[in-house]
């Protein structure tokens, strides 16, 4: 909900995953302020009724509401304010379904892994399975030989910003 170009940022974020394609996000049950950030755009609101169990039961729930067919799915977290449009663009056109790649992961320029990140769809039944707050890091690690590293410009696929003191130290950045 932090405020990024006078809107919340949870908002920001979604309307460039629009630039990608259909958009799903995961939210805490309603009521939740979140909701009214993302009212009015095209994607779709999915609560997770568990979701103060951790990151597990978002990625679970969501990997279970995609289309049957779904050939890949990208996983992009909130709170990572300078990624761009382009960014998304370049990761997506990474992806290459009749190879053995199963995670095309987005990486700083110098290599560091980070995020958003996308799973093919053998790896669906697995992100189902999820549970706790560890996300999709075991999944993530079970499939390492085949995946694809994507390097963005700077520090974007790293920079995420979880707490106030983060947010402070990147608002001073920005001045």
């Amino acid at each position: 909900m932090e405020d990024l170009g006078g809107q919340p940022l949870l908002r920001h974020q979604a309307r460039l995953a629009q630039s990608i394609g259909p958009v799903t996000v995961a939210l805490p049950p309603a009521p939740h302020p979140r909701y009214t950030a993302i009212s009015g755009l095209d994607v779709s609101a999915l609560p997770v009724p568990d979701a103060a169990e951790g990151m597990g039961a978002s990625l679970r729930r969501a990997f279970a509401a995609l289309p049957r067919g779904t050939a890949a799915a990208m996983v992009m977290l909130a709170d990572m304010p300078e990624l761009e449009a382009s960014d998304l663009a370049i990761l997506a056109a990474s992806v290459d379904l009749n190879s053995d790649t199963l995670i095309w992961r987005a990486a700083t320029e110098d290599g560091t892994p980070g995020h958003p990140i996308i799973f093919a769809a053998a790896l669906f039944d697995q992100l189902r399975q999820l549970s706790g707050d560890d996300g999709g890091r075991a999944v993530v690690r079970g499939a390492a030989s085949r995946m694809q590293l994507v390097p963005l410009s700077g520090q974007r696929a790293r920079l995420d910003l979880d707490t106030p003191e983060d947010w402070a130290a990147w608002r001073e950045q920005q001045r």
